[in-house]
């Protein structure tokens, strides 16, 4: 059985509502303003919580780094990764500034760290749980680190074959931690849908025993949608203010009214998965007694005769006996005249 793991009072697995994680990521180029801004649109789509990356340009990167080629689209050719990460670092000082109208906002901070000096810095913040991102998944060194700190860890797998996830799973319980959350993912921005391999989630499940979710990078909800049909417990999905901005991540994000769609569209799939049991819906009833059939006489039927199957017919309402009580029908003698057309009852026959 998959154990749910608990984030700040709210349990996240199996049975329970899809956990809605607004990823701001870096999509505040550096402003803290904007930072505020998508708190907000987290807050009013609905989501759980929204997270942040944390970390330092020095700490994450050499000098001479090179750009993936979406971030070469995106922030052109001449700055470096360096420069670039430079530019969206959030200090300490706001990462409480922002921690703080999150709780004021009702909605969990939460945010990525990309090595162990931010992850202290993050624990003394009080964060509920760490996001471990897909580029860490080799880094045993900082999973372990993490792990000993005892909080929920929600892990990444992009770019990840079965054996690596199961090394970083091995790391963390090792650790002594046995709160742990797997994201399926695509490391590519946007992704391509023909690479999303969705049922990878439930392989993971199958395999580790834990929550399993997406953390989506593809355009549109279509995808985060399916993944919830699927099991999903937890959804991961960018946002922007606008795609049109200048960035790394903005042009595989959702703008606000999407994310909105996306939270709404979640919980409407929780509704209609339902609970598995194959019964008929409550307000299924009146029509069931308009659509289905009863038995009626197909002729005039004399009192004493023996009923035959061409004394029967099927016809609507379904208020009297069902089709499947006239083999038990046939044989039986006709207590009293019963005219065509007659719904027939129990008591009309011998």
């Amino acid at each position: 059985m998959v154990s749910a793991i608990n984030i700040a009072g709210r349990l996240v697995g199996p049975g329970h509502p899809c956990f809605i994680v607004a990823e701001v990521g870096v999509n505040h180029n550096g402003e803290v303003g904007k930072a505020r801004q998508l708190i907000d649109v987290a807050v009013r789509a609905g989501a759980d919580a929204v997270k942040f990356q944390t970390f330092t340009a020095e700490s994450l990167a050499t000098l001479n780094a090179p750009k993936a080629a979406y971030q070469r689209q995106t922030t052109g050719e001449v700055e470096s990764q360096f420069e670039m990460l430079r530019r969206l670092e959030l200090s300490p000082r706001v990462h409480r500034e922002l921690m703080s109208y999150c709780h004021d906002q009702k909605i969990l901070f939460m945010s990525t760290p990309f090595d162990q000096s931010s992850a202290d810095m993050l624990e003394g913040l009080g964060v509920p749980a760490f996001k471990v991102p897909s580029s860490e998944i080799p880094n045993v060194s900082l999973l372990a680190h993490l792990a000993r700190k005892g909080k929920p860890m929600i892990i990444s797998t992009g770019m990840s074959w079965l054996g690596e996830v199961e090394l970083a799973v091995r790391t963390v319980y090792d650790s002594g931690n046995r709160e742990v959350a797997l994201l399926h993912c695509v490391s590519n921005y946007p992704a391509n849908p023909a690479d999303v391999n969705l049922r990878a989630m439930q392989t993971m499940a199958a395999a580790f025993k834990v929550p399993v979710g997406f953390s989506d990078h593809t355009v549109g909800i279509e995808a985060a949608l399916a993944a919830v049909a699927l099991g999903a417990c937890i959804i991961e999905k960018h946002i922007t203010l606008d795609r049109r901005l200048p960035g790394p991540d903005h042009r595989s994000s959702l703008q606000p009214d999407e994310l909105t769609m996306l939270v709404s569209g979640i919980r409407k799939v929780e509704l209609v998965l339902g609970s598995g049991c194959k019964k008929p819906a409550a307000s299924e009833a009146e029509v069931a007694t308009v659509a289905r059939k009863s038995i009626v006489a197909a002729k005039d039927i004399p009192g004493g005769s023996k009923l035959s199957s061409e004394m029967l017919a099927l016809k609507r309402p379904g208020t009297g006996l069902p089709p499947t009580m006239c083999s038990i029908l046939v044989g039986r003698i006709a207590k009293h005249d019963i005219p065509v057309g007659t719904m027939l009852t129990f008591d009309m026959i011998a």
